[in-house]
């Protein structure tokens, strides 16, 4: 997940032979409005304190965010594929009012609305999800997949090979999460 937006993928198969089927970006904001892409943002990088903008801005983020999800299960269940369950791959999960410098909290804030949105979104369909942390994310593999780092790597690295154009680290890092939770 990244600030108004995230990355799809969609992985099938099992957890011995994950295949890839499907790779794209979802709106978690609306794309005509940039200022929704960081609604925790005000002028000049500071944090937005006005709790009108604050409550429309965020109520923008759950209407785009909840019409990604119906039109990604729209496009899925048009090809064939039905979604169990879904991965969220966070930066962090601080606590926003643990944090001093207003700037940082704004990305905090912001991170927890885009995912906390997401979860909702995917809780109201019965679709299971699990989140995980970006920098802990191969420890994790390695562990519930039993094969190495290397191995790992090279796996998510072939899933790639069948998308057209770059296959960037945080669509690896979404096929991961995608492959952990088959």
């Amino acid at each position: 997940m990244k600030s108004g937006w995230a990355v799809s993928i969609l992985i099938g198969g099992s957890a011995r032979s994950p295949h890839l089927c499907e790779s794209n970006a979802i709106n978690l904001s609306d794309p005509r409005n940039p200022e929704m892409r960081q609604p925790y943002h005000a002028a000049m990088g500071r944090l937005e304190t006005n709790v009108t903008k604050l409550q429309r801005r965020a109520q923008s983020v759950r209407r785009a965010t909840e019409q990604s999800i119906v039109d990604l299960l729209k496009r899925c269940a048009d090809n064939g594929y039905a979604i169990r369950r879904a991965a969220l791959v966070v930066g962090s999960m601080i606590d926003p009012d643990s944090i001093a410098n207003p700037h940082i909290r704004a990305h905090a804030l912001e991170g927890r609305l885009f995912r906390t949105t997401l979860e909702t979104a995917l809780q109201s369909r019965g679709i299971q999800y699990a989140i995980f942390i970006e920098r802990d994310m191969y420890a994790a593999a390695s562990k519930l997949l039993g094969q190495s780092r290397t191995q790992i790597q090279r796996t998510v690295a072939h899933l790639g090979h069948s998308v057209n154009g770059p296959w960037r680290a945080d669509q690896k890092l979404a096929a991961l999460a995608a492959w952990m939770s088959l």
